[in-house]
C-alpha cells in the first residue's frame, strides 16, 4: 500500500473544503474593496449577504476539510503487515534532497505561523482609531490572542497524537485561511472572536511542526535543525511581518495584514506534498505497510541488520504508557520544569520586556534612546541564535537549555541589583537588556524542540503543546500583571520571574538527559529505565 493511500483518505471532500473556506474569505472582499474611498474603514457597516453566506462556508469547509483527512484506521490495519519496524536505518542515514524538502515546507509553516500572531502589534493602532476605543480596550485583543494560541497548542497536540501529525498541520493551515476574514469585520467584537479562532490556530501549528520534524530527521542532524527551525523560523516571520505592515499599512490600512492569512495559508496547503505524515505515528498506530513506504522513501531500503547496542525496555512498559505519566511518572518532574521555564519566559516575553520602553522613559531615557537601545539589542539576538544551534548539535542539549535559563535568571538579576543600589546607569541597562534578550531568545528557540524530542510517540504531539501552551500562559499572566501594575518596579518584577527561572533550571540538571544524536526510541527507554 503505497504511502498517500493514508495521506487523503478523501481527497474530494479535502479539496472541496478548501475550495469552500477560500470562496467563503473572498466573498469578504468586495465590501472591502468597496471601502477604499473611506480608506478602508469598514466600523459600523452591515455586512451583506455576500459575506454573511461566505462565513457560513467557511466552518462547512473546514468541516468538510476535516472529514477528507479523518484516519480510516480500522480498515487500513486490514492486512497490514505486524512486525516490528527498527528505525535506526532513518536514524543513521544522511541527510537527501527529500529531508530538505521537508525542512523547506516546515519553515515556511513557521514562519506563517509566527506571522500571524505577529501583526498583532501592528494592527492594533489602526483598530483603536478606526473603532474610536483606548488602549486597554485594544489590548484585550492580544490577551484573547494569547489564550486561543494556549488553548490552541494543547487541542491541536492532542490531534496530531490522534488523527496524525501531517493531518493536524493542514487543518491548522486552513484555520489560518478562514480567521483572514478578520480584516473585513466590522466591528471590533467580531476581531476578538475572529482573534482567538486564529490564536486556536497559530497555536497549535508551531509544537506540531516541531513534533514531525523530530520524527523524520535522522538522529544525528535532528537537534541542531530543530532549533534553527524556530530560530530562523521566528526572525523571519518577525521580518516579514513588520515588511508586510510597512509595505501594506499605508496602501490599505491595517485590514490588509489581517487578509494575508489567505495567501499565507495556501502557500502551507501548496507545500503539502511535501509533508508526510511521521512513520513513527503511523507504526504507533498499527499501520506498518504505511510507515515502511515513508521511510522508504526518505531513508531508502530497509535491509540493515538491528544494532547490536541498544537499550531495552519492557514492550508492555512502552504500549501502558499514558498523558497522566507525564505529569506522574518519569516524566513528572522535567515536564514540570519544562512547564514552569515556559511560564516564566512568558512572563519575562510578554511582561518584563513589554513593559521595559516605559521604565526606561521614566527613568529619564529618551523614547529615541529606548527604542535604539532595544533595536541594537535585538540584533545582538541573531547571532546568539547561531551559537544556541552549535552548542545544541555539539555540546549538549539539556545542558545549554539549562545554560540558557540561568543566563537569564542572571540578566534579571542585574536589574533586580541596579534597582536596589539605585545604580541602573546606562551601561548596567544595556548590558542586562541585550544579555537577556539574547538569553530569552535563546530558550524558547530550545524548548518546544527539547519538548519534541522527549516525549513518547503516542504522546509528542500533546508533550510538545502542553510546554508550548505554557509560553503562551506565561504571556496571559504577564499580560494580567502588567494590569495590576507590578511592572511599574522594575527590581521586583525581575526577581518575580528570576527566582522560578533558577529553580527550573536546578531541576531541569538533575532531571534532564541529553538527546543529542540519539534515536527518539532510546531516549524515551531512557526515560523508563530510570525508575
Amino acid at each position: 500500500m503505497r504511502a498517500k493511500e493514508y495521506l487523503f483518505h478523501h481527497p474530494v471532500a479535502f479539496w472541496l473544503g478548501c475550495l469552500l473556506i477560500t470562496l467563503g474569505v473572498l466573498s469578504h472582499i468586495p465590501m472591502f474593496i468597496h471601502a477604499a474611498h473611506m480608506n478602508y474603514q469598514m466600523a459600523g457597516m452591515m455586512m451583506d449577504s455576500t459575506m454573511l453566506i461566505g462565513m457560513a462556508l467557511i466552518p462547512f469547509g473546514l468541516a468538510l476539510a476535516c472529514y477528507g483527512l479523518m484516519p480510516r484506521l480500522a480498515t487500513l490495519r486490514v492486512n497490514n503487515s505486524t512486525e516490528e519496524i527498527q528505525f535506526h536505518v532513518a536514524d543513521n542515514s544522511p541527510l537527501n534532497a527529500e529531508h530538505i524538502k521537508l525542512v523547506i515546507a516546515l519553515l515556511v509553516a513557521v514562519i506563517v505561523d509566527v506571522m500571524k500572531p505577529a501583526t498583532l502589534g501592528f494592527v492594533m493602532p489602526g483598530m483603536t482609531d478606526e473603532y474610536q476605543i483606548n488602549s486597554e480596550t485594544v489590548g484585550t485583543l492580544a490577551l484573547v490572542a494569547l489564550t486561543g494560541t494556549a488553548i490552541g497548542s494543547v487541542l491541536w497536540g492532542r490531534m496530531a497524537d490522534l488523527l496524525g501529525r501531517r493531518a493536524a498541520i493542514l487543518l491548522s493551515a486552513l484555520m489560518f485561511i478562514g480567521t483572514a476574514i478578520c480584516g473585513a469585520m466590522p466591528s471590533f467584537q467580531w476581531n476578538l472572536i475572529m482573534c482567538f479562532l486564529m490564536g486556536l490556530s497559530a497555536g497549535g501549528l508551531l509544537p506540531i511542526t516541531f513534533t514531525l520534524m523530530a520524527e523524520m530527521v535522522p538522529a544525528h542532524h535532528r537537534g541542531w535543525l530543530l532549533v534553527a527551525l524556530g530560530g530562523i523560523g521566528t526572525s523571519a516571520g518577525y521580518l516579514l511581518a513588520s515588511g508586510a505592515a510597512a509595505l501594506l499599512e499605508p496602501l490599505f490600512s491595517w485590514r490588509a495584514l489581517w487578509l494575508l492569512g489567505l495567501p499565507t495559508g495556501l502557500i502551507v496547503i501548496i507545500f503539502n506534498k511535501y509533508i508526510p505524515e511521521s512513520p513513527r505515528f503511523l507504526a504507533n498506530m498499527g499501520l506498518i505497510n504505511q510507515a515502511k513506504a515513508v521511510l522508504t522513501k526518505y531513508n531508502g531500503e530497509l535491509d540493515e541488520p538491528k544494532p547490536k547496542k541498544t537499550l531495552s525496555v519492557k514492550s508492555e512498559e512502552i504500549e501502558s504508557s499514558t498523558l497522566s505519566q507525564m505529569m506522574r511518572g518519569p516524566y513528572a518532574l522535567i515536564t514540570l520544569a519544562l512547564i514552569g521555564t515556559g511560564v516564566a519566559w512568558g512572563v519575562a516575553n510578554f511582561g518584563f520586556l513589554l513593559w521595559l520602553p516605559t521604565n526606561l522613559r521614566e527613568m529619564g531615557m529618551s523614547a529615541q534612546a529606548t527604542n535604539q537601545l532595544l533595536a541594537q539589542s535585538g540584533l545582538f539576538a541573531l547571532p546568539g541564535i547561531l551559537m544556541v544551534v552549535w552548542l545544541y548539535h555539539r555540546w549538549s542539549s539539556i545542558k545549554t537549555l539549562v545554560l540558557f535559563v540561568a543566563l537569564t535568571a542572571l540578566s534579571l538579576s542585574l536589574f533586580i541589583i541596579g534597582d536596589i543600589l539605585d545604580q541602573l546607569n546606562s551601561t548596567v541597562i544595556i548590558t542586562s537588556t541585550v544579555l537577556l534578550l539574547i538569553s530569552s531568545s535563546g530558550v524558547i528557540a530550545m524548548l518546544i524542540p527539547y519538548a519534541a524530542e522527549i516525549y513518547p510517540v503516542q504522546h509528542r504531539g500533546i508533550g510538545a503543546g502542553l510546554i508550548a501552551a505554557s509560553s503562551k500562559f506565561g504571556g496571559i499572566v504577564g499580560a494580567l500583571l502588567g494590569v495590576l501594575g507590578l511592572f511599574e518596579q522594575l527590581g521586583l518584577s525581575a526577581f518575580t520571574i528570576a527566582v522560578p527561572l533558577v529553580l527550573c533550571a536546578i531541576v531541569l540538571t538533575k532531571n534532564g538527559i541529553d538527546t543529542r544524536g540519539r534515536r527518539l526510541e532510546d531516549i524515551h527507554l531512557a526515560f523508563v529505565n530510570r525508575t
